[in-house]
């Protein structure tokens, strides 16, 4: 039973993971959003940039492990 809910939160193709960074980096413009209201100029914008630079660098090590992860899939099943 563990197993199939866990399988729930697993990426498994390339669409589920753009969805994810989609949603990511919504979130992360949000929070940019705040940020230049709370700090106005440039310190806004810095964090701004931070928020959506993580999302990039998240995006990338994700699209990278499901490259990964079939490599390794048609190895095994290679033998």
């Amino acid at each position: 039973m563990l197993r199939k809910v866990s399988r729930l939160f697993t990426i498994k193709t390339r669409v589920e993971a753009f969805l994810i960074i989609y949603a990511l980096a919504l979130g992360a413009c949000t929070r940019g959003a705040h940020y230049l209201e709370q700090f106005p100029g440039t310190g806004g914008w810095l964090l701004f940039l931070a928020c959506t630079g993580a999302v990039f660098i998240a995006g990338a090590k994700i699209l990278d492990c499901l490259k990964y992860e079939r490599a390794e899939r048609e190895a095994v099943a290679e033998g």
